[in-house]
Formats: C-alpha cells, structure tokens, sequence
C-alpha cells in the first residue's frame, strides 16, 4: 500500500496518482482539506510502530505501507479549520501532528521526510552542505550592511540577490534600481551571489534515476520569465554520467529520495548548484519534456 498526502488536485499529486493508477498499484490518498473524515492514529513503542487510518470506510494497517509521498501545505493556510476555528482547528492540527510523526517514522520509501527537507529552511546553510558534496556554489554574501553590498560587488562585478529561507522569492539582478533600495536591507538580512552567466538545468532525482532539464532563457529567474514577456524554453539532457552520479550522491546525503536540485552549466564549463529543493513541482517539467518523473516516483514508491 502506497500512501500519498496533501490536495488531490494538486499537479505532481494528480500526476503520481495517475501513474499508480496505470501501474494498478495499490494507494491510499489522504486528502488534507478532509481530516475530519480521515481517523488516524498512530502508536510508537520499544518493538516499533504502529498505526491505522481510515479512508471510505475501511481501515488501513499502517505495516502495509510500501511507500509515502508527500506534498502537505501548511494546515494554518486550508480554508475548512481556518474559518471553522475551536474544535475543527484543533482536531486538523491533532490530525496533521500524528500525520507528521508518521511520515518521519514510517517504514519503506518516503518523500520527503522533515529531517530531510529542513536543510532548505535556510539557503545559506544547504549551500554549505552543497559545497561539502563537491559542487561549487556562486560567491554569496547574506548580510543588512549595504556597504559590504557595494564592496562585495566592487570584488565580483555583476550581482543577483533573493530570499534566504524557504520561502520562494524571485531571483533578481542587483540593477541601479535596487541599488538605489539598498539602505532598506538594514531590516532585513539579504543573500546576494555573483551572477554566473550560463544554462540553467534542473534535475529531478529519484533512487537510481536522473532526469535533466535545460532551459534557455533571457531572464535571470526562469520560472517567472513569462511575467514581462520574457522566453524560458524547456528541453530534456542527459547529464554526462559522472554529473549525474553527483546528483543523486548529494540527495543521498541530503537524505531526499525525491529532490530538484538546480544547476548552472557556466559559459566557462563550469557546474555550480544553487539549491537542492525538497518538494519540487515536477509536473511543469514532465509536462513539457516528457520525462517520466511521476512514474518513477510511483515505482520507487511501491519498492520497500
């Protein structure tokens, strides 16, 4: 049995539910927005774990659990407990709890686990994480005094600069506009890097598998380059063997059995890595590369 949390309708679930559909593959979809009709309970002791949960009327033993794919949003966002509040918020943040502490204790193929994902609450620090695993990362300042700005980029020419947590921020050039804004980061630490001219290549690794993507833009943060007319042309590569075997190293030592790590091809054939991102929103780039990235997830995800 196969367990897959967060919104059904949500693209990456829609798309690994559609496969373990297609491979008639035993799962179980508990939908986030329906914690009231979906007891679970779980139960830790000395000999291990053990737990139930129920979906349409029937009970499913949690020892039969295979794998667990996850993509929750954050309770506190969903409308049903938000606007219902005293005992409906209590018993969706009980329900989300003991669903956690499933997730980070439960047997055979999870992703991702909470242990796993938290390097990406902080940049800066998976950056390090990165660079221990052999890639190298851009030259990066984080810091709220804009004179070391002005000095840093006096050292390494052109700058982006974006968030430092988790949450997804657009990557922008350090332009004389927001020169002019600098006095405004002395509220509020900034990460600033070297701009590095080059491919941008996304790889989603899941156990044993690589899937590239290179993409041909002429903005700096792809993912947004539509929103001023911008292109982003999205096309599949395969990453040359000893690339690629570095790819799925750095998950494994991340922890992450599903990751999208984010490189950079430089003009100069140099490799750098941004970010590793524990959750990714796959189906944008199977969608246009034809990859076959859920199935695989759903494969690995039937595999104990």
């Amino acid at each position: 049995m196969i367990i897959v949390c967060g919104i059904a309708s949500e693209s990456p679930i829609a798309r690994v539910t559609a496969e373990l559909d297609g491979l008639a593959l035993p799962y179980t979809v508990l939908h986030q927005r329906r914690f009231a009709d979906l007891p679970f309970e779980i139960e830790v002791s000395g000999t291990g774990i053990r737990g139930r949960l129920g979906v349409n009327g029937r009970s499913v033993d949690c020892a039969e659990v295979t794998g667990t794919y996850s993509r929750l949003m954050d309770r506190r966002r969903l409308p049903e407990p938000r606007d219902a509040g005293g005992d409906v918020e209590r018993h969706c943040r009980s329900w989300h709890t003991a669903l956690s502490r499933w997730i980070d204790l439960a047997p055979g193929c999870v992703m991702n686990r909470a242990e796993a994902m938290a390097s990406n609450l902080s940049k800066p620090y998976q950056a390090q994480l990165i660079r221990e695993a052999g890639f190298r990362v851009p030259e990066t300042l984080v810091t709220n005094d804009p004179e070391l700005v002005h000095a840093f980029r006096a050292r390494h020419g052109e700058l982006v600069y974006k968030s430092i947590s988790c949450l997804r921020s657009i990557v922008q050039p350090l332009d004389a506009a927001a020169i002019d804004r600098l006095p405004l980061i002395r509220a509020c630490p900034v990460q600033f890097q070297r701009y590095v001219q080059g491919a941008d290549i996304r790889v989603h690794t899941v156990p044993g598998e690589v899937f590239a993507t290179r993409i041909e833009t002429d903005r700096v943060d792809y993912r947004y380059a539509h929103r001023d007319g911008g292109r982003a042309d999205l096309s599949p590569c395969q990453l040359p063997d000893d690339l690629a075997e570095r790819c799925l190293l750095l998950a494994e030592r991340l922890g992450l059995a599903l990751a999208g790590i984010d490189l950079l091809l430089a003009d100069d054939g140099e490799v750098y890595c941004f970010e590793v991102n524990p959750s990714p929103a796959f189906s944008c780039f199977e969608f246009c590369t034809g990859q076959p990235i859920a199935r695989a997830i759903a494969l690995s995800l039937a595999r104990r």
